[in-house]
């Protein structure tokens, strides 16, 4: 049986058949050690009230449907493998890209200021009479360096997020991030500015500081 039912053009999804195959993809993806965390239940309801747009649920877990999804917590916590497995009980049409925040700097440094306009202005896909913005998750927002371009160093990440901010407000484009940072170092890396920002156009997601690294 599927995990989901089509009903009056309404999608009712079955939690635990979707906790079931989102195993299942992990376990494809990371190899047979791979599971859920009884512990991690909370935060997954969370992720699952937002991703099958459950307004009820959403507004009792004081989330937000017109925001994206910002995950902190500590190294090895699950933040990726759970940005990146939600999207498998969702329709192809609502997938979404992870880009490490790593690459994006590397692409700077070989692209330039390309870079920005390619994860901001560029982020929507056209049809005739339309413009529909692309949803991004920026994964592991502070593991990238301010690499220069051509002797020109630029903060990649914060204009990007900025760019995207001015986005938001104007095409509700949304975007999700994951970060091991709290929100005093995105601060201290990034200003204050983009802090701000972050917490207008995201929804904050923590793990507890003492989750264990659940690669070892």
């Amino acid at each position: 049986m599927n995990h989901y039912l089509i009903k009056n053009n309404i999608t009712y999804y079955n939690f635990q058949k979707s906790l079931d195959l989102i195993t299942k993809n992990g376990k494809a993806l990371y190899g047979p050690h791979f599971k859920l965390y009884e512990e991690d239940i909370p935060i997954i309801n969370k992720l699952f009230a937002y991703f099958i747009y459950d307004p009820e649920e959403c507004k009792r877990q004081s989330m937000d449907l017109r925001k994206g999804i910002l995950m902190l917590g500590p190294v090895g916590c699950g933040k990726t493998a759970l940005m990146k497995l939600m999207p498998s009980i969702l329709p192809k049409s609502r997938h979404y890209p992870l880009k490490a925040c790593r690459d994006i700097s590397f692409e700077f440094q070989k692209d330039g200021y390309d870079t920005i306009h390619r994860y901001s202005k560029r982020s929507f896909t056209t049809s005739p009479g339309q413009r529909i913005p692309k949803t991004l998750c920026l994964d592991d927002l502070g593991a990238e360096s301010n690499i220069k371009h051509f002797g020109s160093e630029c903060n990649v990440l914060a204009e990007i997020i900025l760019s995207r901010y001015d986005l938001f407000i104007s095409d509700r484009l949304i975007t999700h991030a994951t970060t091991n940072l709290n929100a005093q170092d995105i601060e201290k890396l990034y200003g204050k500015r983009v802090r701000s920002r972050l917490r207008e156009m995201m929804n904050v997601i923590i793990f507890p500081e003492q989750s264990p690294d659940k690669r070892r």
